[in-house]
């Protein structure tokens, strides 16, 4: 069940896609919706140290500025849907705006965060990865490209037998169960090889317990093909959405982002449901 959801503000309002998106979210499942800006971004904190104080108080003050008109924007969106909801500004804290973002999400049932666009400014590579990995919640990542609300006509799930995966299409049921059509995608290679069980079978009937009906689609492609595949199928059958597994690496105990999960995020142009 989906009763409260958060989302990351975009400064530019050019970029306000996410938003809507959230907001129609909000209106499916009937949840609070808290939009969440940030002021004290721009300036990396290891080296605040090293700029000048009066550039950096002029930064910081400019960074508010932006932050409070994303808020004004989304008071006025949700308050002209009629969605339960609140903004929340901040601009200081112990920790940076990944974990901040990170901490919040893990008081909700679910996130929303635009895709980076690298090329015009917005670098969410880093809340992404903090709310995927941290907030032990599952997170929609929303391309920057997106116009207009969420549509549940195809999703598409990926599947390979393994954990994350598993708790992705679980956390993912709300959406599911509203879903017209629901397709099991399994990209076969020796990852996805399973003794004694036909690919998605079982996953099937898991799903139809719960009043799912899938279809279960099987391609075969080397194992560094996968994200080209997925995306080039989605794109072929019009899907709305994608749901598959975050998949990361630990390193000095943060985590970096596996080569799938990263291909799917830097090229994707549907909305990606992950959950870790």
């Amino acid at each position: 069940m989906i009763k409260d959801i958060v989302v990351k503000l975009e400064r530019d309002a050019a970029r306000d896609g996410v938003s809507d998106f959230a907001v129609s979210l909000a209106e499916i499942f009937e949840a609070h919706l808290t939009g969440v800006a940030f002021g004290n971004a721009g300036i990396p904190s290891f080296v605040m140290p090293d700029v000048p104080s009066d550039v950096l108080a002029s930064v910081m003050a400019e960074n508010e500025t932006v932050a409070r008109k994303a808020v004004e924007r989304f008071e006025a969106l949700i308050q002209r849907h009629r969605v339960a909801g609140e903004p929340r500004l901040i601009v200081e804290g112990d920790s940076g705006p990944p974990d901040a973002l990170a901490l919040i999400a893990r008081r909700c049932d679910l996130s929303v965060v635009m895709q980076s666009d690298h090329h015009n400014g917005a670098h969410n590579d880093l809340m992404i990865e903090a709310v995927l990995f941290n907030s032990g919640r599952p997170v929609v990542i929303v391309p920057y490209i997106h116009k207009g609300g969420v549509t549940l006509n195809r999703v598409i799930c990926c599947w390979d037998g393994s954990r994350t995966a598993a708790r992705a299409i679980n956390d993912a049921l709300p959406f599911l169960r509203r879903a017209k059509t629901v397709e099991i995608f399994i990209v076969a290679n020796e990852k996805t090889k399973v003794q004694r069980e036909i690919r998605g079978a079982d996953i099937a009937r898991h799903l139809a317990r719960h009043g799912v009906t899938v279809e279960i689609e099987i391609t075969p492609a080397a194992d560094i093909d996968v994200a080209s595949i997925v995306l080039s199928h989605a794109a072929d059958l019009s899907a709305d959405m994608l749901v598959m597994g975050g998949y990361g690496h630990s390193r000095l105990r943060e985590f970096m982002l596996g080569g799938v999960t990263r291909g799917i995020l830097e090229t994707m142009t549907v909305p990606v449901f992950m959950s870790h």
